[in-house]
């Protein structure tokens, strides 16, 4: 089969993670890892597995513009800022890992069919990528008026991008819980946990709603979880849900599958593995020769 030309840039605990799922995709070809500090264990093991590594950052895609036709940015919110707009200038299609929010929204199970001409799409965080399906499956069956969240994650899992990026992370998963879950309000909340032995990833979604239908909100967010652990395995409910009148309280754990990082970070495990499920959507989309909608030009795939 055919596959589209990717690179990774970052070189970190997320972009790391992702080398590993990539190896495994069928329509993703993983063309080179990106970072900036040529010592890094991450484009170390990348030289081991034979990769193409560059340290110098963006400029490498500016040198070889033919390397990619999609980028995983794994950097930070800042420096994505800048990289959008190279990216979008060269033509090649931006899916940003961090909480930059310079592309539309966007999650697996609630939108995708919303954004395939996006020429960047921006992931959300871990925490909204964990939580947004469910506040959306509750929305579309009991009208949620407010949602809150909480991620609670490992300190150790936290690399240098996650803690530089708390406030971002908080605003744009906010964001996302209300213009992609669908709430008329919401909240969102991160705990870097430095218990040891690590925690694994968890997340309490507390909605109040309009509608109420104890069977109908179990039965969606049951449906929810499903769909979501078809691209991230680990992914389940940590118990059945609690109601109290107009409120209803969701808790959740997302184990990693291991591939880079302890099974403990299922913070990285659901980015990484979303990130793979989106750019596969993509490939297959520009394989079956669509049009898409890249740096401001249509182009035959």
């Amino acid at each position: 089969m055919n596959k589209v030309k990717v690179a990774i840039l970052g070189s970190g605990n997320i972009g790391t993670d992702l080398m590993y799922k990539l190896e495994r995709s069928d329509v993703l070809e993983l063309t080179a890892l990106i970072g900036i500090d040529p010592a890094s264990e991450g484009l170390q093991r990348a030289r081991s597995l034979g990769y193409t590594t560059y340290d110098n950052g963006i400029q490498a895609i500016v040198d070889h513009p033919d390397l990619a036709d999609l980028v995983f940015d794994a950097t930070s919110a800042k420096a994505h800022v800048r990289h959008a707009k190279v990216l979008q200038q060269l033509g090649i299609t931006a899916i940003d890992l961090t909480p930059a929010a310079r592309g539309p929204f966007l999650s697996p199970v609630v939108n995708f069919q919303d954004h395939l001409h996006a020429p960047n799409v921006n992931l959300i965080t871990c925490g909204g990528q964990a939580t947004i399906p469910i506040v959306h499956a509750i929305n579309s069956v009991a009208d949620v008026y407010y949602a809150e969240i909480v991620a609670t994650i490992s300190s150790k899992s936290a690399g240098p991008g996650t803690r530089a990026n708390i406030d971002e992370f908080t605003n744009t998963t906010r964001r996302g819980i209300e213009e992609v879950g669908g709430a008329d309000r919401g909240k969102a909340i991160i705990i870097l946990n430095p218990a040891n032995p690590s925690i694994m990833m968890r997340n309490t979604v507390y909605c109040q709603v309009k509608n109420m239908d104890q069977a109908a909100i179990s039965q969606s967010v049951h449906d929810m979880v499903a769909r979501v652990k078809e691209y991230v395995p680990g992914y389940r409910l940590k118990q059945e849900l609690l109601f109290d009148e107009d409120k209803v309280t969701i808790f959740l754990e997302v184990e990693g599958a291991g591939d880079y990082f302890e099974s403990y970070a299922g913070n990285l495990d659901i980015m990484t593995a979303t990130a793979v499920r989106i750019g596969e959507e993509f490939a297959r989309h520009r394989l079956s020769g669509a049009l898409l909608e890249e740096g401001g030009k249509r182009i035959e795939a």
